[in-house]
């Protein structure tokens, strides 16, 4: 087995930042994973649902690769991305990475890793990988899905040459962090603002706080949209509190992100929203509670409920990202 030496492997919430955290520790950067997600200011709000999807799907994050390509442009890491539609010269550029001593952050398909709990396909996922035989490959994930794991390269093989939603071409990417790098509290404000921006301006109605106040529009209509309320409801719910969100759709996160800046940054704006993700964190848990409990009753009030309080959510994270917006 060629394993890469002084790899710390520990998992966390949130598969990317996970992945980043193992990458970064390896060049001597240890940072907490709300400082990864923040610092690659990787809060959103999608609304997606489309006519060949079974069920409407409610994000909390920027796309896939976003964030990790966001931290490195706000630490100044060097970020080394290879792409190809080739299995051979992709798996070549694992190898040469983990013999020249480097973990390697992959995006794939978790529906065909072998550890993994959920058969469900996602093209987002990223893991690190930092060893590898004739057979198998040793892989950090999230915590959830076991933390430092194995799979079988067959399968490792298919989850990267996966192709649908969010999928990327046997992505693989290692990072460098350079000598004069900024120092991560020094780049507090850039991430903080440029979030709150995007979030505040989105280009189309399903993204940011506009998103919001469609979910809490369109999610009245849930049980109208599914043959099969108590599975796709629950199911959604599950996903914004355990599918690698780190619980209330991404915002325990954010908030704990947004904590820990204020531990080291004097500002009542920060303070501010602060305060108010504290309290989204916890009217998003709710949600999830009313959508699930609304599946498995049928009861179109549930829904109302949770409407109401995503209509509150849109104007309360709106207030919050005002305030981010205009650090320090």
């Amino acid at each position: 087995m060629t394993t890469v030496p002084g790899i710390d492997p520990r998992g966390t919430r949130h598969c990317e930042t996970s992945a980043l955290g193992v990458l970064l520790r390896h060049r001597g950067t240890d940072l907490s994973e709300p400082m990864l997600f923040g610092l690659g200011s990787g809060l959103s709000f999608v609304y997606w649902d489309s006519r060949n999807m079974g069920f409407p799907f409610l994000g909390g994050r920027v796309r896939p690769f976003e964030l990790t390509r966001n931290l490195a442009a706000n630490l100044g890491l060097e970020l080394d991305v290879r792409e190809t539609s080739s299995p051979r010269r992709a798996w070549q550029n694992v190898v040469t990475a983990v013999d020249a001593g480097h973990p390697v952050g992959l995006q794939l398909d978790s529906h065909h890793l072998d550890h993994f709990t959920s058969r469900a396909h996602f093209g987002g996922h990223v893991v690190a990988l930092y060893g590898y035989d004739d057979h198998r490959a040793l892989l950090v994930d999230t915590d959830q899905q076991g933390g430092a794991v194995s799979t079988s390269l067959d399968s490792l093989a298919a989850a990267r040459a996966a192709r649908g939603p969010m999928t990327a071409r046997h992505r693989s990417f290692t990072l460098t962090v350079p000598e004069d790098a900024p120092s991560p509290e020094s780049r507090i404000v850039p991430a903080v603002t440029a979030c709150a921006e995007a979030f505040l301006d989105p280009p189309i109605a399903n993204l940011g706080h506009r998103g919001i106040a469609k979910a809490g529009k369109l999610v009245r209509t849930w049980l109208r949209r599914t043959d099969h309320p108590e599975r796709d409801l629950p199911q959604a719910a599950l996903l914004m509190e355990r599918a690698g969100t780190g619980g209330a759709l991404f915002r325990n996160l954010y908030r704990d992100f947004l904590a820990e800046c204020a531990r080291t940054l004097d500002s009542p704006r920060l303070d501010a929203g602060l305060a108010r993700y504290t309290e989204a964190a916890a009217l998003w848990t709710r949600v999830a509670e009313l959508i699930a409990e609304a599946g498995r009753t049928r009861d179109e009030r549930l829904l109302a409920e949770a409407g109401d309080l995503l209509l509150e959510l849109s104007g309360l994270e709106r207030a919050a990202m005002e305030d981010l917006s205009r650090l320090p």
